[in-house]
């Protein structure tokens, strides 16, 4: 076995080799992505009631409701309407795997409508309600 030593090919590397730094930058992507916490948004622009006084934060998933006081309706931030409530929120109930259901409802909103979307969301098989409330300051 013989080594040979080419001494015209010794020359030094001077450029920056970018995929370690890419890699890194990937993973760290990843990384983000993965441990962020995504709010979620209605959709539509609710301006929640005022509550003073504490309350209690509701942890875990759990489908959203939104009622603006146009009487528009969206579950986890798509569009509904009372003739389709039922069903989208069994199916968002499914995904989410739970049967907590959060009403943010407009406070300019009528209260028939608040009623009637929890009677609808309770036949689709919710079984625990949260009414959502912004603190006073």
């Amino acid at each position: 076995m013989a080594i040979r030593i080419e001494e015209e090919n010794d020359e030094i590397v001077s450029d920056i080799n970018m995929t370690p730094l890419i890699d890194i930058m990937l993973v760290l992507l990843i990384l983000f992505m993965v441990t962020s916490s995504i709010a979620l948004e209605s959709g539509l622009d609710v301006d929640l009631p005022k509550i003073s006084g504490e309350t209690n934060n509701v942890e875990g998933s759990a489908v959203i409701i939104s009622l603006n006081n146009d009487g528009e309706l969206s579950v986890q931030g798509k569009t509904a309407t009372m003739d389709t409530l039922q069903e989208t929120v069994a199916k968002a109930l499914r995904e989410e795997k739970t049967s907590l259901v959060i009403l943010e409802g407009d406070e300019k909103a009528k209260l028939g409508n608040a009623v009637q979307i929890m009677d609808l969301a309770k036949a689709a098989g919710a079984r625990k309600f949260a009414i959502a409330a912004e603190a006073e300051n």
